[in-house]
């Protein structure tokens, strides 16, 4: 439900606010987004290093041991036959390159900071704006790898008392109890992302990789009398799950969950505007319709934010009579995966810009000499030519 909620509000400040209204929304959004990620990193990373500065606290020492937190996880992860953290990829390698390369270009292409020149006065205020954009992106990017690595330990520490205590992560007592499990954990379960089997009978959760090829791991796991891995955890939980498993305050834990909403709902509006104005301006107008006046731009625009958002959640919302296979659906490519497939469009992009620029007439010189004034930063200078 909370989710068909915001939906329609990205579509309604969207389609009657346009760019202006999509600005002003996302600098609330994002200032609600940072604070809600920021905030309870700092608290992990003081409670697992004593480094109030997350990115900092992801190489200092773990607390209480002569480790460092990302050797103590890689340690805890392998002796539970899990790969080792820091060198683990999703996916294949190949996948794993492209999603990186598409996060490093994807950023600095984003609808959210290349289309600010629809909301600027000069070029340079539009670069500008894009500069201090990218520089508070930057903060969450870098904070998330800490939130991740943190996020894992602090869990594997909830369910095994030896992560943090030391000792055997085998032993039986340094599984927790059933019974004795956190109120947080008891509260995910109710919505199936967290599951507990306990398929030995002895009450306690075991949580370990039950298909490792780490031929001492699975020997340690059946010395120990462990049937199988007892815990279940959905990948999608543990940003949001994060401030409950480090036992943060209330209070943090709300900030996240308007944290989280405010991402979706952020990220929903400037890609539903960068959508809709590229294929109304730079389509439409630009070749097959050139005549066509600003309204019927405007209409153009609605009628693609309605087609891709109907695509997938259906005609006016109504069960059942989405269209997305219609659209190409949502299926891996090769193997890589919809969210790292970024790159491979920027390089068609950029070969296909070459190949038209080789096999084109060079534009007139005074085009080009407005293109080359355009990149100078000269606020709002006059540039001459005609155009």
């Amino acid at each position: 439900m909370g989710i068909y909620v915001g939906m329609r509000i990205v579509f309604l400040f969207a389609v009657f606010g346009g760019m202006k209204g999509i600005t002003y929304t996302q600098v609330a959004q994002y200032i609600v987004l940072i604070i809600a990620y920021t905030v309870p990193a700092v608290f992990i990373s003081l409670q697992l290093t004593g480094n109030a500065i997350p990115q900092l606290g992801l190489g200092s020492g773990f607390s209480g041991t002569d480790m460092s937190l990302l050797a103590k996880l890689d340690s805890v992860v392998t002796d539970l036959g899990f790969g080792q953290y820091t060198t683990t990829t999703a996916g294949s390698t190949l996948n794993m390159f492209m999603y990186t390369l598409s996060l490093m270009i994807g950023t600095a292409g984003l609808p959210h900071v290349i289309m600010r020149f629809f909301t600027v006065p000069s070029v340079k205020d539009a670069r500008s704006s894009a500069g201090w954009a990218l520089v508070f992106i930057a903060i969450l990017y870098t904070t998330a790898p800490a939130v991740a690595a943190m996020a894992k330990l602090n869990l594997h520490a909830t369910v095994n008392t030896a992560v943090k205590a030391g000792g055997d992560l085998y032993a039986p007592e340094a599984s927790i109890k059933n019974e004795d499990r956190p109120d947080w954990m008891k509260r995910w379960e109710k919505t199936g992302l967290l599951k507990f089997e306990d398929k030995n009978g002895d009450g306690r959760i075991q949580y370990y990789n039950d298909t490792s090829k780490n031929a001492a791991a699975t020997a340690k796991a059946t010395a120990a009398g462990w049937k199988g891995n007892e815990l279940t955890v959905n990948p999608d939980i543990i940003v949001l799950a994060n401030p409950e498993i480090a036992l943060l305050p209330n209070w943090v834990i709300a900030l996240v969950a308007a944290g989280g909403l405010a991402a979706a709902l952020s990220t929903a509006a400037g890609l539903l505007m960068a959508i809709s104005s590229a294929v109304s301006h730079d389509l439409v107008k630009n070749i097959f319709m050139p005549g066509i006046s600003e309204k019927g731009e405007l209409m153009a625009g609605l009628f693609i934010t309605l087609f891709y958002v109907f695509a997938h959640k259906g005609i006016f919302f109504i069960k059942g009579t989405d269209f997305l296979p219609m659209i190409g659906g949502a299926n891996s490519f090769f193997g890589i995966t919809p969210e790292a497939f970024g790159a491979v469009g920027a390089m068609v992009n950029f070969v296909v810009a070459f190949l038209v620029d080789k096999v084109t007439k060079e534009p007139p010189a005074h085009i080009q000499a407005m293109v080359e004034a355009v990149r100078i930063p000269r606020g709002s200078s006059a540039v001459t030519g005609g155009h």
